[in-house]
């Protein structure tokens, strides 16, 4: 298929009169196409043009169409029907009323396309590129972000389930691309215990007969990967993704045993308590990038996703970066990527308003460096003495950092200073008194339980990052720091809107690259309908209160 430079079309005439006789009120599509223009163009989208076969459907439609079918929440089927037959698209696409439309595969292929050259990101970029031109969008204002769970396209499967689903579909694999080989090598009963999908089998229920079950699969896979690292086979099959899978599987809940006496060596189904964290292992054989996680008290396999918009009071709120990670990526290891993505596309906020999971005094000082002023409580002093009243925390104590010296609530100095790296990996620097001034001090059970001789030390990080924690809690303390920090509470409903409406909660498709794509296009979906809103004057939806619960405020 070649996708060749197109010049973008005017609405056609016919298309025009018909579709403004069956939309006298408005329509969405015509309000975006009249107000905005052409959204994208084919230049941008130039990186995706093929050189090979017949034109087709230029790329900037196909970007189109793929925001629109997100929108309304469409298989490809029902989109590339939608093209065909609904006035309102026809209007936006710029399309003759006699256009016959395309092959609903032609939606797959552009999908992988964008994910082979890593344009994804384009069908939101160019979006609010086009935004920023027109004054819809602009940099230095306010922004917030949060972040909410996806389910992976995948059934849910415990240990017993995991392990054997996954050489199944191993034997699955190689049955396709090494037929003759696996028959030589196959045991007779694989034929029975392997046939069907494993949780549609009968396991056993007892423990015993559960871990015989185990370790005759674990025999079975080690058997079939000995088989493979002597076989002659002319496929690459270490490369084979079934077969990457089981070694994954393999590794994290089997090990190898040798008897120092006889040498002999026999596989053992780990315990659940000496697996590896979940980060490192896998849930199904066919989704090796989704994770297990819990996160107040809600637990999930698949991904997170990442959500950032502008919040200004005057202005259209439109989702700006939308990141992708597996479930087991914090929160914490996504804020630096974000505000650099939103400095790559001239857009980086003044304030930007997140959660405590966001925050940490090292990504403070980081993007005070960048002019950027993260707004949100920083996770709080979890040491006894901050839970005990009367007891001294590290606030109570006296920092002098020319000097190095640290003096306690009872005016006495520390007398060592000295560097080190902490379990962050960050320097970081240790005060330490003296046992002298600990030892007979009359407040000590207020200070320090370390058992005498032992005096207090203090583990202090390096004085920016210091000061911006200790700034960003009293900050978040204060009356005036909570009345600020309202404003995070938006996007909230932005997430509610986008896995109500916008299908945002469950992902389509299998794999991290193609989760991230959906969760791009869904965006750029939502900003559709945000700038309709905005251009047709429609307000803001506020929280809404029941008739009952009002009585209270009177």
């Amino acid at each position: 298929m070649s996708l060749e430079y197109q010049p973008m079309p005017p609405v056609p005439i016919e298309t025009a009169r018909i579709a403004k006789a069956a939309f006298p009120k408005g329509n969405p599509y015509l309000t975006l196409r009249d107000e905005l223009g052409l959204l994208f163009s084919d230049l941008d989208f130039a990186g995706l043009f093929s050189h090979t076969g017949q034109p087709a459907v230029p790329p900037w439609q196909l970007a189109l169409i793929t925001v629109m079918q997100f929108r309304e929440n469409l298989s490809d089927r029902q989109t590339a029907d939608a093209v065909r037959s609904r006035i309102d698209w026809k209007y936006l696409l710029g399309l003759e009323l006699t256009d016959c439309g395309f092959d609903f595969s032609v939606l797959s292929e552009f999908r992988q396309r964008l994910i082979d050259r890593q344009a994804g990101h384009l069908l939101l970029d160019r979006l609010l590129e086009h935004c920023r031109l027109l004054g819809l969008v602009k940099a230095r204002g306010k922004q917030r972000t949060d972040s909410t769970r996806v389910l992976a396209a995948i059934r849910v499967l415990n240990r017993l389930e995991l392990v054997a689903e996954t050489l199944r579909a191993a034997l699955n694999e190689l049955a396709t691309v090494a037929s003759e080989w696996l028959q030589q090598v196959a045991l007779e009963s694989w034929y029975q215990r392997y046939a069907s999908r494993i949780e549609d089998t009968r396991l056993p229920e007892s423990a015993t007969a559960r871990e015989v079950y185990a370790q005759t699969v674990g025999d079975d896979i080690y058997y079939l990967l000995e088989c493979l690292k002597e076989s002659q086979l002319s496929i690459d099959w270490q490369q084979l993704p079934s077969i990457m899978a089981l070694k994954l599987v393999w590794q994290r809940h089997y090990e190898v045993i040798t008897d120092d006496k006889t040498g002999f060596q026999q596989v053992r189904f780990k315990p659940k308590h000496a697996l590896a964290k979940s980060a490192e292992g896998i849930e199904s054989p066919y989704d090796v990038e989704a994770r297990y996680r819990s996160r107040y008290e809600l637990s999930w396999t698949g991904y997170m996703v990442h959500v950032s918009e502008t919040c200004d009071d005057d202005a259209c709120h439109l989702i700006t970066q939308v990141m992708t990670t597996p479930a087991t990526v914090h929160e914490a290891q996504c804020t630096a990527a974000i505000h650099q993505a939103l400095l790559d596309k001239h857009l980086p906020p003044s304030e930007h308003f997140v959660d405590s999971a966001y925050v940490d005094a090292h990504l403070l000082v980081a993007a005070q460096a960048q002019g950027l002023t993260m707004v949100g409580p920083a996770r709080p002093n979890v040491t006894w003495q901050t839970r005990t009243e009367h007891a001294f925390d590290f606030t109570q104590f006296t920092v002098d950092w020319e000097q190095q010296r640290v003096t306690c609530p009872q005016g006495k100095q520390s007398i060592s200073w000295s560097p080190l790296i902490g379990q962050d990996g960050h320097p970081a620097f240790k005060a330490r008194f003296s046992t002298l001034d600990c030892g007979p001090c009359l407040v000590r059970a207020q200070c320090t339980r370390a058992k005498p001789p032992v005096a207090r030390s203090l583990l202090l990080m390096p004085q920016p990052q210091y000061e911006a924690l200790k700034t960003a809690r009293a900050l978040h303390a204060s009356a005036e720091g909570r009345q600020r920090y309202q404003r995070r509470a938006g996007i909230e409903g932005t997430l509610s809107q986008g896995v109500r409406a916008f299908g945002l909660r469950q992902t389509r498709y299998r794999g991290l690259a193609k989760t991230h794509l959906q969760n791009i296009a869904i965006a750029a979906a939502m900003n559709f309908d945000r700038l309709v809103n905005w251009l047709t004057g429609v307000p803001r939806a506020k929280t809404r209160v029941s008739r009952f619960a009002t009585l209270a405020a009177g």
